[in-house]
């Protein structure tokens, strides 16, 4: 029996979302429960699970286009049933779940039981699936090529960019022309397009301010050092940024003002007892920021394996919603790509945010008027200036600022 896969609901209000990854090909042989394909909806990455065994029989999209919900995603002959003219539907509630892989990244997935099977009298012949990255079929998509029909030069013919671009001239893998004076365009989809709108709201409406400072880590970067390769046999990644977010939290409640929001008509602050602290991480659909939720309760390694866990489900794309939701402040770590000083974007609601610049070594003057090397960062903070002010931003940046030069400071109040 062929059946259409109809793609269910993936969340309130999604009525679309953008094909990332076929992850079967047509004429391939699926069981229940397998990951079929990577889509994009303007949340997260969702792996789409098969509802039944069989044959994979036509995919009825390709790669970046857009799939409609309540519409067919792709159809298969079912295993062990033979043709027939009697239709079959299934239908239930719309469940997102946890998908139980060995990967540390949490994927979203959908129960097969939220799919709706329905007859398929067509018979499509099966086509070979090119073994090709997706930045690759990316390139080929805006070359308007069949990627089925470039010879790879790779380990079992996986096809590289430079395959894609020679074939555009003749299809004979002749090393290309440089063309000039051409313009493409691409659509702003999903996360981007969230990102995008967000940010233009942010900017748009909340009037911002920068204040910068520099912080000296060489005493924390020295226990840090100490510590990590302990915990690191308990397979804690211990990393800066634990540390970073239990000062924060901790000069939190000396400044309660930087962890709440303001209403629309700027009439009513709201405070937050929760410390709810985002980090943005770049991820493989775009800009996410994932929050660790309560950090005024966790422990430092409590941290660290949050702040792991997020990390990873960040650069995979596939972030629970719930950690997308009610972030209270934010730190976005610039450092670790590169840059020293920036003036980041605030997270609307929240009212500040922190651009951590990368770590150098740099001379400074000790007490006695040395000159010696020390471990110094670039913090850049920017606030809402309808209701913090230069003072408030200052005054919280340096308690925070004496947490992370003087690490047992912070450990005298954490107890």
């Amino acid at each position: 029996m062929s059946i259409d896969f109809i793609l269910p609901d993936i969340g309130e209000g999604i009525v679309e979302c953008e094909l990332v990854e076929w992850l079967v090909k047509e004429g391939e042989t699926i069981v229940e429960d397998q990951p079929i394909a990577d889509v994009m909806t303007d949340k997260a990455l969702v792996q789409i699970p098969a509802m039944y065994s069989g044959v994979v029989e036509k995919l009825y999209y390709k790669q970046g286009e857009i799939a409609k919900v309540h519409s067919p995603l792709f159809s298969m002959i079912v295993e062990g049933e033979s043709s027939s003219n009697e239709a079959e539907a299934v239908t239930a509630e719309p469940e997102v779940k946890v998908s139980e892989t060995k990967s540390p990244a949490l994927a979203e997935t959908l129960s097969p039981a939220t799919c709706q099977a329905s007859v398929n009298n067509s018979n499509q012949p099966a086509n070979a699936k090119a073994l090709a990255s997706p930045a690759v079929r990316r390139v080929a998509r805006e070359l308007d090529i069949n990627i089925h029909q470039v010879t790879g030069s790779g380990k079992k013919g996986r096809v590289y960019k430079d395959d894609v671009v020679a074939y555009s001239q003749n299809g004979q893998g002749i090393t290309p022309a440089i063309v000039v004076g051409g313009t493409r365009v691409e659509p702003i989809r999903g996360i981007k397009k969230v990102m995008a709108t967000a940010m233009q709201n942010s900017v748009s409406t909340i009037p911002h301010f920068t204040y910068c400072e520099e912080i000296d880590l060489t005493e924390l970067i020295a226990l840090r050092g100490e510590l990590k390769e302990i915990y690191a046999k308990q397979d804690i990644k211990l990393t800066m940024m634990p540390f970073f977010m239990k000062a924060m939290s901790l000069a939190i409640k000396e400044y309660p003002l930087v962890n709440s929001k303001v209403n629309e008509d700027c009439t009513e602050l709201t405070y937050f007892d929760d410390h709810n602290i985002g980090m943005a991480v770049d991820s493989k659909v775009g800009l996410l920021v994932p929050n660790i939720k309560q950090v005024q309760t966790k422990s430092i390694l409590e941290l660290a394996n949050d702040i792991m866990r997020l990390t990873n489900d960040a650069r995979s794309g596939r972030v629970a919603s719930e950690d997308l939701k009610g972030g209270t402040i934010t730190i976005s770590n610039i450092g670790a790509i590169g840059g020293t000083v920036a003036t980041p974007i605030i997270n609307k609601p929240e009212v500040a945010i922190v651009a951590l610049g990368k770590l150098q070594k740099l001379p400074r003057f000790n007490d006695q008027g040395e000159v010696v090397a020390r471990s110094i960062m670039q913090v850049s903070w920017s606030g809402d200036h309808r209701v913090i002010d230069g003072g408030t931003i200052a005054r919280f940046c340096n308690l925070w600022k004496s947490f992370l030069e003087k690490p047992s400071h912070m450990l005298v109040h954490m107890s």
